[in-house]
């Protein structure tokens, strides 16, 4: 199993190795769409663009699907000839609340007037948004699983 592999079993995907292979790019597009829309709205010191993200963040995880899996199932694959999109797991939700709330609080630092702050804050989402978009390594989702390990260590003594 490579990394990338291990790094999508623990967001919470159990995939066979063929699986994780054809859904690379499938997996990637919501984050990688959502990454560029916060991109251009901290170019753009939007709140607005910023803010609109914040719903959608909350539908990603608070629901099996990240709405922009939706674009994905429903047009993209089938031009690209690839499958679709399983459920969301929930490590992989969970840092999809995260997000939300990271983007609720760079809409209100701009809409105050914290420009800086928010570039500031907007940047670290950017970076942790890429790192998991190009190599599927997600710090909550890594986070959550280490805190799942220790549980079951607990509760084994």
């Amino acid at each position: 199993m490579n990394w990338t592999h291990s790094n999508l079993e623990t967001q919470g995907y159990r995939l066979n190795a063929e699986e994780a292979r054809a859904l690379r790019l499938g997996l990637r597009f919501p984050t990688a769409l959502c990454l560029a829309l916060v991109i251009g709205g901290l170019a753009l010191e939007s709140a607005v663009i910023i803010a609109v993200l914040v719903p959608i963040g909350a539908a990603a995880g608070w629901t099996g699907r990240h709405p922009f899996d939706y674009i994905w199932n429903g047009a993209l694959r089938h031009a690209l000839n690839a499958p679709a999109l399983p459920p969301n797991p929930s490590r992989r939700r969970h840092a999809f609340k995260l997000a939300t709330l990271w983007l609720a609080a760079v809409a209100v630092l701009f809409a105050a007037g914290a420009s800086t702050a928010a570039l500031v804050f907007g940047g670290m989402l950017v970076a942790v948004c890429a790192l998991v978009t190009v190599t599927s390594f997600c710090i909550p989702s890594t986070l959550l699983a280490w805190l799942d390990a220790r549980a079951v260590l607990r509760a084994v003594r």
